[in-house]
């Protein structure tokens, strides 16, 4: 989220605080499924809640199944979530909107069995307009990661999986709470493989006990893997997390700032020099290849529908959120009741900024397509600024685009924040 304060030392230049979601959730009030609905290409997320481990550094809201009887809970979810769908669609005419891309997030969505997952994609395929999606992903976590799981998603049309890996070295991924060790990771990857899929998988830099040689292995490691797509993720801390405590307790010294820094520059060299390029700021791709539909598409301002508990997205100038209460989002809908909870219509000028903050996370932004969208030239509205990110390093400008640089790619959303605060100015 965006931090709106003022002050001086904020906008420093400074890598952490990612950018999630804009505005603030802060200044999201109570909306009715009733003030949504429209013809235009539609993404899709389907939310999952649902883990076997909690990561030391994770903020998500997530339920921890691990040693309950998962099969029948799950079964619970997937029925209400497949209910969902049908009620979304037939109330906003989504089967009308051509679909381009899907995604399965979570939680751990590859923590469903093989008949869960195939109730799930069958109802989204059989409710929506899916002939022009061209973009399937699900996220999964190696330990979940079967032969058979691998082959029915094969076959249910996935075409893109995302791993969170975080680390190859044993130690930092025992210290940050995870079931996984570097020879179940690798055997994940060699059955993902076989799906004859777009790869990607996550690495965090920053974790506790991270140093030099280890995140120099993890990189080197995540490399000769030869996935598609590669992601890095600062480690960020919040305050609901097992890191969180231990920080507060001293008993936890995450690496600083400037050492993080140091992590993310030899990731980014290391990554250019085996010919992964970046498409956003944080994911590198083969040969710049294999760019990532849903995020482009989403970051762009795209419509978004999210299916599940807690999921979030965007209808026109809706944003909204299902409940992120479980048993009342299961609730509502054994009532036939869509579980849209809360919401933000967005003003010509919030569109404007979420797509500024968002979309500079893209590496390249279309100035030119920003100017056809809301009739303003970014780059004379944020002159001042362009002329101050430019001057640092940050980034480079034309009269069609901003791109960011190599510092400007380090740094992660900071020029994409410096713009928006810009533009906040204007209100």
């Amino acid at each position: 989220m965006i931090n709106t304060r003022k002050d001086t030392a904020y906008w420093d230049p400074a890598r952490k605080g990612f950018v999630t979601n804009y505005p603030n959730f802060l200044h999201w009030k109570k909306l009715s499924a009733t003030e949504m609905a429209d013809t235009r290409p539609l993404n899709v997320y389907v939310h999952t809640p649902y883990c076997i481990q909690q990561c030391a550094y994770c903020y998500y809201k997530t339920i921890n199944l691990r040693g309950t009887n998962k099969a029948q809970r799950i079964d619970q979810y997937v029925d209400a979530l497949c209910r969902e769908v049908e009620l979304a669609t037939d109330y906003y005419q989504l089967q009308n909107r051509p679909v381009v891309s899907v995604y399965f997030g979570g939680g751990t969505p590859s923590l469903l069995n093989e008949t869960q997952l195939q109730r799930v994609i069958e109802a989204i395929r059989r409710n929506l307009n899916l002939s022009d999606a061209t973009e399937f992903t699900v996220e999964a976590e190696p330990v979940t990661i079967t032969q058979a799981k691998a082959d029915l998603l094969k076959r249910l049309g996935v075409n893109r999986v995302s791993m969170g890996v975080q680390s190859f070295d044993e130690g930092i991924i025992k210290r940050s709470n995870r079931l996984d060790d570097e020879k179940k990771v690798l055997r994940a990857i060699d059955i993902v493989r076989t799906m004859d899929v777009a790869v990607n998988i996550d690495l965090m830099s920053g974790l506790a006990e991270e140093t030099r040689e280890t995140w120099e292995y993890s990189v080197n490691r995540a490399i000769e893997s030869g996935v598609q797509s590669i992601t890095v993720y600062k480690t960020e801390l919040y305050t609901n997390t097992p890191y969180y405590k231990e920080v507060r307790n001293n008993t936890l010294d995450l690496p600083d700032d400037d050492q993080e820094l140091i992590f993310m520059d030899y990731a980014i060299g290391e990554l250019t020099q085996a010919d992964y390029y970046p498409w956003s700021f944080f994911t590198f791709s083969k040969c710049g290849q294999y760019q990532q539909k849903y995020a482009t598409s989403t970051f762009l301002g795209d419509d978004c529908y999210a299916f599940g508990t807690s999921a979030f997205g965007k209808l026109g100038n809706y944003l909204f959120q299902n409940s992120n209460d479980e048993q009342k989002y299961m609730a509502l809908l054994a009532e036939d009741q869509l579980p849209v909870t809360r919401g933000h219509h967005l003003t010509c000028l919030d569109a404007m900024i979420r797509e500024v903050v968002l979309g500079m996370k893209l590496v390249s932004f279309d100035l030119r397509r920003f100017q056809s969208r809301y009739g303003f030239k970014l780059e004379t509205l944020c002159a001042d600024t362009l002329a101050d990110l430019q001057e640092k390093g940050f980034i480079t400008l034309t009269e069609d685009e901003i791109r960011l640089t190599h510092k400007g790619i380090l740094y992660g959303d900071y020029s994409g924040k410096s713009l928006a605060k810009r533009l906040m100015e204007m209100e």
